[in-house]
Formats: C-alpha cells, structure tokens, sequence
C-alpha cells in the first residue's frame, strides 16, 4: 500500500472511531442520567397525598430512614400490603384507625397512635426531616458514600440495627438462599453485575420481587438494562429513590473503576 494510501486508510480509521466515541457518548447520557439526589436526611422520604390535598388536609411525611431501623422492607411491603410505587396505595384514615397499614403499628401502644394531638406529627405537609436529628442517628451507623449515607446492611449485619422481619411473627426468619446471579453489562468494557440474595433476603420476601418485578421466565434477564432501570423498573423499584442508589456503580458492578 501505498504511503498516501496508508494516510488515508489511518484518517478513515480515527473518523469511525470518532463517530463510534460520539454516538456511544450521547446513549451513555440517556442512560447515565440518574435522578438528582436530595440531603441525606431527605433521601427516601415520600410524601403520601393520594387524597389529602383535594380534601384540603397536608400530606403524610413518610421517612423511610427512621423506620428501617426498626423494622425490614418486608413488613411494610408485604405484610401490610403498601405498594412500592408512591400514592398507589388505597389507605384511608378510618382503616388506619381499624388497625390497617400506618394503624398496624400507630395504635397508641407500639407507636404514637391516630388520635387528634398526633395529626401534624405524620401531616406535616413538606418532604424534608430534621438534620440535627438524622446527624445523630446515623453518627453510629457504617458509612457509605451515597443516598443516607448509610450502610444499612452492614448495620444490620453488625446488629447495630434490629430491622424486624416479621410484625406479626417473631420467631420467623428470612430463607437461607444465598444464590449470586452474575448479569453481563450491555456496555463494552462495563463489567457484570451482580445480585446476591442474601443481601436482599434480611430485608424483602421472595413475594416482593417474584413474579411482579422479576419474572425471569416470562421477561428473561436480557430485559435488565439500564433504560428500565431508569425508568423506575427491575432494580430501580428500590434503586432510584429509597435503596442505595444507581450513583453507586459500584454497589452493583463491583469491579466497575469509577
């Protein structure tokens, strides 16, 4: 080949290699644009206004920080039957009162009960929470560098929390299934992430994600890309807003360099 050929050819290779960087650029910015991320005293409070607002009473403050600590995922997401996705569940004062959803632990025993005094201390009507009171809950807690700022897993493997799995059952535990499921990355030079039941188990029953979130037989593994998870799907039910969050790759993709 000719010298001037070889230029050319050298020329054309670093202009594909160009248009390849761009393009991979602009999908990664679809992707990679995770939601910002509140204080962490804010992160994972959810405001619950189904109806308050058009019945001109404030929305309900839920903080989700100063309940795992006492009690899993599990509790509330599958024994009393709230749906992971805001506003979508049906309550209503009166079966709160009944001993339902909030009234399961606000009955004036195990918590603060649904009495008149105790209205703005849950109708509070804004989604913050108090700093200097989130500073020293967490001081003892492990760190970790995302949403709370909280390893709530090592604080509940060191028992520096006591996240009850059961409201109803003591003596229940979580299933001992500690199967790893290894999920190749869609993008080159991206490496697998991983899923470790155990993690998950302490906190969620197998009901919560199988088959509603994850039906591997219908939907495959194929479908766990980061376009879902972005989308509040898969992973991101909980890692978005409440969970650690996806700014923490390497939570997931463990030998990821960023």
């Amino acid at each position: 080949m000719t010298t001037i050929g070889s230029r050319w050819v050298w020329i054309l290779g670093w202009c594909v290699l160009g248009l390849l960087w761009a393009e991979t650029g602009a999908a990664a910015g679809k992707y990679w644009d995770f939601p910002p991320l509140p204080a962490p005293h804010e992160y994972g409070n959810v405001l619950i206004s189904r109806t308050s607002v058009e019945n001109k009473i404030k929305p309900v403050l839920f903080p989700h920080w100063s309940h795992r600590a006492k009690f899993s995922c599990r509790v509330c997401h599958f024994e009393l039957d709230f749906a992971f996705a805001t506003n979508k569940t049906e309550i209503t004062e009166a079966e709160n009162r009944n001993g339902l959803y909030c009234g399961s632990c606000h009955d004036g025993v195990r918590a603060f009960g649904h009495t008149e005094g105790n209205c703005e201390r849950c109708h509070s009507g804004y989604g913050s929470t108090d700093a200097e009171k989130f500073e020293v809950f967490s001081r003892p807690l492990p760190a970790a560098p995302f949403g709370n700022k909280i390893h709530w897993g090592y604080a509940l493997e060191d028992g520096l929390i006591r996240s009850a799995y059961s409201l109803f059952h003591a003596d229940e535990k979580p299933m001992d299934f500690d199967r790893e499921l290894e999920l190749q990355a869609e993008w080159t030079y991206v490496p697998p992430a991983y899923f470790p039941h155990a993690k998950h188990t302490p906190w969620l029953d197998c009901a919560n994600c199988h088959p509603d979130i994850f039906n591997v037989k219908k939907k495959t593994t194929q479908h766990f890309s980061m376009e879902y998870i972005l989308e509040g799907k898969f992973c991101g039910v909980c890692h978005l807003r409440v969970a650690f969050p996806l700014d923490d790759c390497k939570g997931c993709h463990p030998r990821i360099s960023r």
